[in-house]
């Protein structure tokens, strides 16, 4: 079993920034994919980024340029800084981790999550 934990959400203003982390623990060893999700209220959960375990990333149009994912594999840790906030990334942000190597933009494709940080930007 793998456990994930999100922390670093918050309130924020517009054109802020935040820097998201989730740390993992338990059965971490492996060259898995790690990704960030986001479901804002009576929406689906929806890709944000994703990072391959040798650093290719993968991001959805909407954040290009404003958000950036990282990982740190000797720490199990995955990170995602976002600025230039906007209302419409008000959301609970996920943590995930993929079944393999790929990075991919459907939940189905990532096999643990954790419990979500919350995200609001005012405006």
């Amino acid at each position: 079993q793998v456990q994930l934990v999100e922390s670093g959400g918050g309130l924020v203003q517009a054109g802020g920034s935040l820097r998201l982390s989730c740390v993992a623990s338990g059965r971490t060893s492996g060259t898995y994919a790690m990704a960030w999700f986001r479901q804002a209220p009576g929406k689906e959960r929806e890709f944000v980024a994703g990072i391959t375990w040798t650093g290719g990333t993968v991001y959805t149009d909407s954040v290009k340029g404003r958000f950036t994912i990282s990982r740190d594999n000797a720490k199990t840790t995955v990170s995602l800084q976002m600025s230039g906030l906007k209302p419409e990334d008000t959301a609970v942000y996920y943590c995930a981790r993929a079944r393999d190597y790929m990075v991919s933009r459907n939940t189905g494709a990532y096999m643990y999550w954790g419990r979500g940080t919350q995200v609001t930007v005012s405006s």
